[in-house]
């Protein structure tokens, strides 16, 4: 039981994801707090927070419709007194969950589950919290209208056992649908370049203050044939690699995985590639122990 709230342990786990991550489909939510268990064990949880009044849920639009689960303010209330949110979390009406912007989350949410599938694999720890949305970070130190900011679709932190030690592993992340140009796409991660450089009044770091090294970033390409997708990867390798601000800057890397690779392979496959990794290499930016030997 969590103490604080009186709900089960993963009743509350449930409420604490769904607070943070906004909307998770009955897959997605058997994935990341059931690995191994069945739909139907999911489904009875749902089905039962849900009778409770915890949590809404809708239909999908399109040809492939998914049963969406989104907070209730009772269950965003409830994650907070559990103890597992820090703050009520915010709650969003039906016509926001099924819309085109909650479509964009689950296509996140998704790259964030295969890492923390991948993390139960090898022993390391990715939980359902280990992600955060729109992570809003300033470029200046402007105040209002002039400020300035990047806002990451998410940012991750994976800890990874190496030895007897725990390496933190953090990475920006962006999952792109194809819905921009491949212009406008290099551009938003060019920013990345940017933020690197933005100091405050004292010239130290803006992201000193957030992040102990500064992340890399990985960009997941989804929402195309493949051959849309492998042909916009190369696109934007290409225009990165010309990038002026990305090009004198070593400090910042971009990876670009494809979902489907993602999703059949996982992270630890070589499946990434980038404007300093011409060649796959996984997430971590390594080549497997064959590529290594050639």
């Amino acid at each position: 039981m969590s103490p604080r709230s009186g709900l089960p342990r993963i009743s509350a786990e449930i409420l604490a994801s769904l607070g943070q991550h906004r909307v998770l489909t009955t897959e997605q939510v058997r994935r990341l707090h059931l690995p191994g268990r069945s739909s139907r064990r999911a489904q009875q949880l749902l089905a039962h927070l849900w009778a409770a009044g915890l949590i809404e849920r809708v239909q999908s639009p399109g040809d492939l419709p998914r049963r969406l689960w989104f907070l209730s303010q009772t269950g965003a209330r409830a994650a907070k007194d559990s103890g597992l949110a820090s703050e009520v979390p915010p709650t969003l009406d039906p016509e926001q969950v099924t819309g085109q912007l909650q479509e964009h989350t689950l296509a996140v949410n998704d790259s964030m589950i295969q890492f923390a599938e991948a993390a139960h694999e090898h022993g390391d720890e990715f939980g359902p919290l280990a992600w955060r949305h729109e992570v809003v970070h300033p470029l200046d130190n402007n105040r209002g209208r002039r400020r300035r900011v990047l806002r990451a679709d998410a940012v991750m932190t994976y800890l990874r056992l190496e030895g007897s030690g725990v390496l933190v592993e953090q990475r920006f992340v962006e999952v792109d649908r194809a819905t921009l140009s491949a212009d406008r796409l290099t551009t938003e991660l060019a920013a990345y370049a940017h933020l690197f450089r933005a100091e405050d009044d004292q010239g130290e770091p803006l992201w000193r203050s957030l992040y102990p090294s500064f992340p890399p970033v990985i960009c997941v390409l989804s929402g195309a044939p493949r051959e849309g997708l492998e042909r916009r990867r190369s696109t934007a390798i290409t225009l990165l690699a010309s990038d002026p601000d990305l090009t004198r800057n070593p400090n910042v890397d971009v990876l670009f995985c494809l979902g489907p690779d993602l999703r059949q392979q996982g992270p630890f496959a070589p499946i990434f590639n980038g404007p300093r990794h011409r060649e796959p290499v996984n997430w971590l930016g390594r080549q497997t122990a064959k590529e290594a030997d050639r």
